[in-house]
């Protein structure tokens, strides 16, 4: 059973019995917050900024299960009041599966049993963290908090997304380590022909119809300057976006397949980049939308020549105090060939590398959370297939990127697609590599054939990939069993569903391409 920490009695904030959320009067809680100075001077600095006059409305926003985002808009008082008393949330937003179906039955007696907290559509208040306050540069006067879910005697809800990655996190803090991450995102953008099904009330269903759209660049010409030419008013936007939000942009391609983008971001720290890469994929659907654009974060879109979409997810181990690279190695192991780890990796780099390798079918269900997804684990698509390294080798699961002694050294894990919550993308990685770690694990040698057939293969659907991880010791002893139970219930009503549908295509349309 899910459980809930141990806490005090709630008291009064510094708002007392004024405190309300959204027209819900609640009492003041203590919340199990962070104490240090820095996160002090953050809530001072959100406050001030909200009180100056330039802000109109903030989006209080909390990133669910599947990644997407969802909240309420408050005005600047009322935000100001949400970062010390939170703001009510319906807990069945937790239960939700990709069709927004509640997976639980909350108004029967024992419909929520395995859940301590939930039951009946009872509220949880979202706490939102004044570090993430930014302006959104595609609605002026408005701007947007990342928030987190808890209790109302102010204990956190320990299945929240964004707290699984914090608790890896602080495991990897622990044996004095950090990680960086660097994203690597592909997904389409489509022009908007028409909303006339999707916003016809006669045509309404649940989940209901995408916009009729059409190609912004034809494709099959990877990195052309022509194709570039045609799609850049949408990638403009996408530019001005990304850096209107402060995000770390690099660069903005061509993809191979029609209609297909491909963006990058600089490395930074492991928790940056998940928050970053929710940030950018929900405000960039909406910022395009308003321009008459579709963006699809799915892997394969529902038509007839598609080319899929990853999210490679490039890693590195550093040092706790001084961030020193600690994958990297100065010289090869003596005797070491060039198809072994120990000619790049050090010794830590490699045992992480084994963890991944050894924990891939059960990352799977993390990296890849929806039914569409699998259909990318196919032979020579620039995506891997089996369970394999390789050095700078695009066909294997794992990319070893950099010569012995360069600070760029790193890992560059192929398996993601762009519409995996990021939160558990990374908290996969830091469970399997810190077990490959404890075990002292050794990688096998590098391939030079990723798509060979005798191969160990990755899980060919969702629900093999589910089975994969609840078999999985480490990461079910990493993520927690009781999350692990909930992620499986959630997802395994998308898998019923997908296998109940009588037309396959018209289940990936509604159920993915209109929503992610």
């Amino acid at each position: 059973m899910v459980g809930r920490a141990n806490s005090g009695q709630a008291t009064p904030g510094p708002l007392g019995s004024n405190a309300a959320a959204c027209g819900t009067l609640i009492m003041s809680v203590t919340f199990q917050r962070p104490t240090d100075a820095r996160y002090g001077a953050k809530l001072e600095r959100a406050i001030g900024r909200l009180r100056g006059g330039s802000i109109d409305r903030v989006r209080v926003m909390w990133c669910d299960l599947h990644g997407q985002t969802r909240g309420k808009v408050l005005t600047p008082q009322a935000a100001i009041r949400a970062l010390q008393d939170g703001i009510s949330m319906v807990s069945t937003l937790m239960l939700k599966d990709t069709s927004d179906r509640t997976a639980y039955k909350v108004f029967e007696p024992s419909g929520t049993a395995s859940l301590s907290g939930f039951g009946q559509a009872n509220n949880l208040l979202l706490l939102p963290d004044p570090g993430t306050l930014c302006d959104l540069p595609f609605s002026p006067g408005s701007a947007w908090m990342q928030a987190q879910p808890y209790f109302e005697d102010g204990t956190p809800v320990e299945l929240d997304t964004r707290r699984i990655l914090q608790r890896a996190l602080a495991r990897l803090s622990d044996a004095g380590m950090g990680l960086r991450c660097g994203l690597e995102v592909e997904f389409h953008i489509y022009r908007i022909t028409s909303t006339r099904s999707q916003l016809n009330p006669e045509d309404a269903q649940w989940p209901g119809e995408p916009p009729e759209v059409e190609l912004i660049h034809p494709g099959y010409k990877l990195l052309s300057e022509d194709w570039h030419d045609m799609a850049e008013p949408a990638l403009e936007i996408v530019r001005q976006t990304a850096l209107g939000l402060g995000l770390p942009l690099t660069s903005l391609e061509l993809e191979m397949g029609p209609s297909q983008v491909e963006v990058v971001f600089d490395a930074t720290d492991a928790m940056s980049a998940a928050d970053q890469m929710v940030l950018f994929r929900n405000a960039v659907r909406m910022a395009l939308r308003r321009a008459g654009y579709h963006a699809s974060f799915i892997c394969l879109p529902p038509f007839g020549n598609p080319m899929s979409s990853g999210w490679h997810l490039h890693q590195s181990l550093v040092s706790a105090d001084q961030g020193q690279n600690l994958m990297r190695r100065d010289n090869p192991m003596a005797s070491s060939t060039l198809e072994q780890a120990s000619a790049v990796l050090s010794e830590l780099g490699e045992h992480w590398l084994a963890g991944l390798l050894k924990h891939a079918p059960a990352m799977t269900a993390l990296c890849v959370p929806t039914t569409n997804g699998y259909g990318r684990f196919r032979p020579n698509a620039l995506a891997p297939q089996s369970i394999l390294w390789g050095r700078d080798n695009r066909g294997a699961l794992l990319r070893v990127i950099g010569p012995c002694g360069s600070k760029a050294t790193r890992i560059e894990n192929r398996l993601g697609e762009p519409a995996a919550n990021p939160y558990l993308y990374l908290a996969a990685q830091i469970h399997a590599g810190l077990d490959g770690i404890a075990q002292k694990m050794r990688a096998p040698l590098g391939t030079h054939d990723p798509y060979s057939p005798s191969a160990q293969r990755l899980p060919s659907n969702l629900a093999l990939a589910l089975k994969a991880l609840a078999e999985d010791e480490a990461l079910v002893q990493g993520l927690g069993s009781d999350f692990v139970a909930y992620f499986q219930r959630i997802k395994q009503a998308e898998v019923a569903r997908q296998q109940a549908a009588a037309d396959p295509v018209e289940f990936q349309r509604r159920e993915y391409f209109s929503r992610l």
